[in-house]
């Protein structure tokens, strides 16, 4: 039974995220709502739609009322789980990501959306990793825009390499250690790809705006702290 003013399940839970679930409604659609019930999801579909319009592989928005947007389903795994399944797919992966950051960097920036870097530059996504990619037989579809700002493209890619390198690994002990070194070895490959290297002044930059993050858990903030104080001391930015 439902908790009181909890709204009842639309459908079969897909996933759970720090900001929103998604359920199944079936007919080829799915339901994201926002834990918050006061936001509204009209910006976001607006921004998918947006995207979708000028190229980017997003998936087809069909309603948007209060804190939730229904969308179509679009099946096939997440990047992040073929990458933990097929584990040798790493580098294809990265340059696949990088790919999908030069499409929607590519992108006119919707009028009216913040610019945390600065306001020249084109549409950025902010939240552009492999677990919000999903590879479905049309091709990789990018999801979850409820970040998107604009700015330079250099903030997109730099964001993408600190969410990469410093988000938590579950398991063991040798299961985080494994886990942790693949991160770096595909975020350093993405950075590559997207023409960055490693000691780029949008590292920083990046890391410093991931900071405020809300849903950042308090293990990748100190991570990320340790990488800034030693880019301060002259370091190579790292874990």
């Amino acid at each position: 039974m439902p908790m009181p003013g909890r709204p009842e399940p639309p459908g079969r839970p897909l996933a759970a995220g720090r900001s929103a679930n998604v359920y199944d409604l079936g007919g080829g659609r799915i339901l994201r709502r926002y834990h918050d019930r006061c936001r509204s999801a009209a910006r976001e579909a607006e921004i998918i739609t947006w995207a979708g319009q000028h190229g980017v592989p997003v998936p087809e928005v069909f309603d948007a009322d209060g804190p939730e947007i229904v969308m179509e389903k679009v099946d096939g795994p997440t990047m992040l789980a073929d990458l933990a399944r097929c584990p040798w797919r790493l580098f294809r992966h990265a340059a696949s990501l990088a790919r999908l950051h030069e499409q929607v960097h590519a992108a006119p920036a919707l009028d009216g959306l913040r610019a945390p870097f600065g306001e020249s530059g084109g549409l950025l996504h902010t939240d552009l990793h492999p677990d919000n990619v999903l590879l479905s037989p049309r091709g990789p579809v990018v999801i979850d825009w409820e970040s998107a700002s604009r700015g330079p493209a250099e903030a997109d890619v730099g964001l993408c390499w600190v969410v990469v390198t410093f988000s938590s690994v579950p398991g063991s002990a040798w299961q985080q250690g494994v886990g942790r070194a693949g991160q770096k070895m595909f975020a350093n490959a993405v950075l590559r790809h997207a023409g960055m290297r490693m000691g780029d002044p949008w590292l920083a930059k990046a890391a410093r705006f991931r900071l405020d993050d809300p849903h950042l858990l308090e293990i990748e903030a100190a991570r990320i702290r340790r990488m800034l104080a030693r880019a301060g001391a002259g370091a190579e930015p790292g874990p």
